[in-house]
């Protein structure tokens, strides 16, 4: 082989081997997906999981995802959101309410008795956030997804059968509207995240707690309380806004096409798939509790009737915050019970 060719070859050969290094690591993308659950609860296991996947998946393996489960990167469930917002995470998922005040217009969501159906206060939530929220309340990080949990409802050691039974028992709530709620309803609300609660429960800092049926079973719930409170007609005395969130520098600098492909895999579809999976998992814990011989009592119409009417104040006093801050808050409201409408709620 003379010289000339042998080193047209040996260029050509760099110039190859620069151009497919340089493709790997211009598009070749890897998330850091960071939340406070752990790993075998619904949320990580049947959402979280499954939707980087799909991601995966349709991006043939040009996205791929490392999972942080149960704050395994450090910190605590309430600092989620400034983690993906600085970059600590690149996507994170946390209760909107772990940051009490801080996304204000959120809290419609989780008014009293707003909700009518999961799935259908999901994607008016979700609507919310791709027509106006995005910007006026999320501009610091990019939404992915925008979900609510089933109906809310109340686990004690005690028993609750009437709004009497709820008089100065201290109570675990999740956000600030729900521990608001809580004090209307005549408990003693005590602020913390989920994962605290079994501790919470056994060193007696609560009696009991508010969470829907879904997560009892990640935290064995059914073992530390034998008592259980329903609603008549699948009211929801609450739900909890939640979000799949990515710190924006992050999904700002991925190549059109893999946002596209993240774009596609996200927004109402998962929002609506979350909702899905975590309202069909009350069913299979619930029946935990059940075959644990546990108490469940379902309050009829006529008590949640009295609920409703004690709750009113948290309505009137968040629409009252919300003008104060320059937000119609009853315009809010209506706004929310026409989307979920709307959407089948």
């Amino acid at each position: 082989m003379n010289t000339r060719l042998f080193t047209r070859i040996l260029a050509a050969g760099a110039l190859a081997a620069g151009m497919i290094g340089s493709s790997a690591t211009a598009q070749d993308v890897t998330l850091r997906l960071h939340q406070f659950l752990p790993p075998p609860a619904p949320v990580p296991s049947m959402i979280l999981k499954p939707w980087a996947e799909s991601v995966e998946e349709a991006s043939g393996g040009r996205i791929a995802f490392q999972h942080f489960d149960a704050m395994s990167l450090g910190g605590r469930p309430p600092e989620l959101m400034d983690q993906a917002r600085d970059g600590v995470a690149d996507i994170i998922m946390t209760l909107v309410g772990y940051t009490p005040g801080r996304f204000p217009r959120t809290e419609v969501f989780e008014l009293p008795f707003m909700m009518t159906d999961p799935v259908a206060t999901a994607s008016a939530f979700w609507e919310m956030v791709e027509t106006d929220w995005q910007e006026s309340e999320y501009g610091d990080v990019q939404i992915l997804g925008a979900w609510v949990h089933g109906p809310g409802l109340i686990h004690t050691k005690d028993g609750v059968e009437s709004l009497e039974d709820m008089s100065g028992v201290t109570m675990r709530g999740p956000t600030r509207i729900i521990n608001n709620l809580l004090s209307e309803l005549g408990a003693t609300p005590v602020g913390m995240p989920l994962p605290a609660i079994p501790e919470a429960l056994s060193k007696g800092v609560v009696k009991g707690t508010v969470v829907p049926w879904e997560v009892t079973s990640s935290i064995r719930l059914a073992e530390l309380v034998e008592n259980h409170t329903e609603f008549a007609g699948d009211e929801a005395l609450y739900t909890a806004t939640i979000v799949l969130a990515m710190n924006k520098a992050k999904y700002d600098a991925l190549p059109d096409d893999l946002k596209a492909i993240l774009d596609a895999e996200s927004g109402a579809k998962l929002s609506a798939f979350a909702t899905q999976v975590m309202y069909d998992m009350d069913a299979p814990a619930r029946e935990i509790a059940v075959n644990a011989g546990n108490t469940i009592v379902e309050l009829d119409e006529a008590e949640v009737a009295r609920w409703k009417e004690a709750a009113q104040p948290v309505i009137d006093d968040w629409i009252a915050e919300m003008n104060d801050k320059g937000i119609d808050g009853a315009a809010l409201i209506e706004q929310a019970r026409g989307l979920i409408a709307k959407h089948g709620g």
